[in-house]
């Protein structure tokens, strides 16, 4: 059965581009304009996956990108622009989106992306449905608490609040304590495709993470010339 992708793009060019070649690629496509009728269709379809313009008319990407997510549309999506600014790569990921793809692009790159992302959610979406049947909640480090049903993470008695891809960034230290990872495998890992050069994303987010975590735990720890590590002493809970 066919993926069905939603097109929000008001370059008609573009969308058109898009259109024919994801048709071809074996996806069916439909194609929104404007934020407006992207916003629309994006709440009456069920969708694989959304690609995303930024620059829209109406209703900006991040804006429908807020939108989709406060009604609990967990449909992955791909930010596709011309905004190419870490800060603007950033706020599409804390929002809720699962890629971001700069304009010009090369298709066969997209093409990858999408099945990657597609992929990717497919895998996350089964893991938590064999949670639910699980016992096995939360994870706990000295006084960080990890719940995976609520997502919350709890301090010595203190609320974290953490964006998203903060909160996956931190559940897979966690998970992969003492050892050691690079940049690659952490973005491969954690966002679940390569991000083509733009690994510093990963420095950006262990930052937030160690400005935002109560010390002294846990302590993610830069490996000069290699990436980070969560260290862990053998008498941690």
């Amino acid at each position: 059965m066919a993926n069905n992708i939603l097109v929000i793009e008001d370059e008609e060019k573009i969308a058109r581009l898009l259109q024919l070649e994801l048709t071809h690629a074996g996806y069916t496509v439909e194609i929104a304009m404007d934020g407006s009728e992207g916003l629309q269709k994006a709440s009456q379809g069920l969708w694989d996956l959304i690609l995303l313009d930024i620059l829209l008319p109406v209703h900006n990407g991040f804006e429908l990108i807020k939108a989709f997510r406060a009604a609990n549309n967990e449909t992955p999506i791909i930010v596709v622009t011309a905004c190419k600014t870490t800060e603007d790569i950033v706020n599409g990921f804390d929002l809720g989106g699962h890629d971001y793809v700069t304009k010009p692009f090369h298709m066969e790159e997209l093409l990858a992306r999408i099945r990657a992302c597609i992929r990717h959610h497919k895998r996350l979406h089964d893991t938590g449905k064999d949670l639910k049947h699980h016992d096995f909640m939360a994870y706990s480090l000295k006084e960080t608490t990890i719940n995976l049903r609520t997502r919350q993470v709890m301090q010595y008695g203190k609320n974290i609040d953490l964006t998203p891809k903060e909160f996956e960034l931190l559940l897979y230290f966690i998970e992969h304590q003492n050892e050691v990872l690079s940049r690659e495998q952490i973005m491969n890992d954690v966002w679940g495709y390569d991000f083509l050069g733009n690994s510093n994303l990963v420095d950006v987010y262990i930052r937030y993470l160690r400005k935002k975590l109560l010390a002294p735990y846990p302590v993610i720890k830069t490996i000069r010339g290699t990436g980070y590590c969560l260290e862990v002493s053998g008498d941690e809970d």
